[in-house]
């Protein structure tokens, strides 16, 4: 509806600028006199002429009025000598010559049958031209403003209905690509783009409840292992501490050296067991960490898209050049909001300083904090506080978090700050490393 009201708009002026130009083309710059007024004049002129005469003195020249008043002409009256008699208007010709020049109507004025003067009436075509040149350039320069107007009103119109929509697109399937479901896609229905967008934002919903639902089996695999490890390391721990008694009652070497063998062996199957259960924790290896100079402006796009629900006020921000991973950066950024919207649910805090060669941001919600035996171990692997409730979470955020930050030369400190949690993430400027 929108482009068919601005396309519509454009067209009107373009076509109120053609018919301008048209006229402009064709016009007429010849005017055409009214034979009736300029025969009017000659008469009443004639008539008059002895009292013209009479009254010739040396004010002659000054503007006079009754003639002009009775036939709406501007003209000048000579005698046979060239003196001008009087003039309706004081900027006209006052001879023949200039009359000529001026391509004014010159008529002769008859006493009795003589020529006793010339009537000089002036040629206005080139003012009214002029005039109507104005007035059409004028509606051509009015036409074109509106026109500019009008572009610039659709290049917005655009610029929020089309780019903008694409360059959220872009900030989302980067954020999908890096493993981050849990933003959604802020999307406008009356967009001509919404069913688009939707679309994305119904993708990300269900690729995170697949997600979840891969979590939730891989959380059972584990728990899995975990029962299988404790059955079969307790006979192990059994068969081993029996080996170990028989080897001390005997004094058959032989038989002593069989039960040293039964002893390394449950060490080894102690040790594979041990192993099948940690194995898991080098997945996050394969998560992969590019280091580049950034600018320190950006963190503030970066925070504000995290902060999707906008519960925090993002300050100035010094200018300088951090290195970091932008990816990786805004999945720490995203998990630390995440996180603090599903367990503190509150107004967040953000400061950002410079402090030697890192910048500083610090992130703190208003939830109370966590218990302080707990922070330690928040940032381990499946580590949750106690306070969570049935807030739903695998208790990796933080962990991968800090993962990050340990790959790009920074750290992450977690803290219960004033008010409530508080996690500050250490960055260091280019130039240090």
């Amino acid at each position: 509806m929108k482009k068919r009201i601005f396309l519509t708009a454009l067209l009107g002026t373009l076509l109120i600028e053609l018919a301008a130009l048209i006229l402009f083309a064709f016009q007429d710059n010849e005017e055409r006199q009214d034979t009736v007024l300029i025969n009017e004049v000659v008469q009443s002129l004639q008539d008059d002429w002895d009292m013209i005469n009479e009254r010739q003195t040396e004010h002659q020249t000054e503007y006079q009025t009754g003639h002009q008043n009775m036939a709406g002409l501007d003209y000048v009256v000579l005698d046979m000598d060239g003196t001008v008699l009087f003039k309706t208007r004081s900027d006209l010709s006052e001879s023949i010559n200039e009359a000529v020049t001026h391509r004014d109507t010159i008529l002769d004025l008859e006493d009795q049958g003589q020529i006793v003067g010339k009537l000089l009436i002036q040629n206005n075509s080139a003012e009214v031209f002029r005039l109507r040149e104005k007035r059409i350039i004028m509606v051509l320069v009015a036409a074109v403003l509106v026109q500019f107007l009008i572009c610039i009103g659709y290049a917005l119109y655009l610029d929020q209905t089309v780019i903008k929509p694409f360059q959220k697109l872009t900030g989302f399937a980067e954020r999908i690509a890096g493993g981050n479901l849990d933003v959604p896609l802020k999307m406008d229905r009356q967009n001509i783009f919404g069913a688009f967008t939707e679309s994305f934002d119904i993708m990300r919903s269900e690729l995170r409840a697949a997600k979840k639902a891969e979590a939730e089996a891989e959380a059972g695999k584990k728990e899995l292992v975990a029962k299988l490890s404790h059955d079969i390391k307790t006979p192990v721990a059994s068969i081993k501490a029996a080996s170990e008694v028989g080897a001390a009652l005997t004094d058959n070497e032989k038989i002593k050296d069989n039960y040293s063998q039964i002893i390394r062996k449950a060490d080894q199957i102690n040790t594979l067991i041990t192993n099948l259960f940690t194995a898991t924790l080098e997945e996050l290896k394969q998560l992969s960490v590019t280091l580049k100079d950034i600018e320190s402006g950006e963190l503030k796009g970066m925070l504000e898209g995290s902060d999707y629900l906008h519960r925090a006020a993002i300050p100035d921000i010094p200018v300088c050049m951090i290195y970091a991973d932008r990816l990786r950066l805004q999945q720490v950024f995203d998990n630390i909001f995440t996180n603090s919207y599903k367990y503190a649910g509150t107004e967040m805090e953000v400061t950002i300083h410079r402090e030697k060669d890192f910048l500083c941001v610090a992130i703190e919600d208003y939830g109370g904090g966590a218990d302080e035996e707990e922070l330690p171990l928040l940032k381990e692997k499946f580590k949750r506080g106690s306070n969570v409730d049935d807030a739903e979470g695998a208790g990796l955020g933080l962990y991968i978090s800090d993962y990050f930050m340990k790959e790009m030369q920074g750290e992450l400190m977690v803290e219960n700050g004033k008010n409530g949690f508080k996690v500050e993430i250490i960055l260091p400027l280019s130039g240090r490393i």
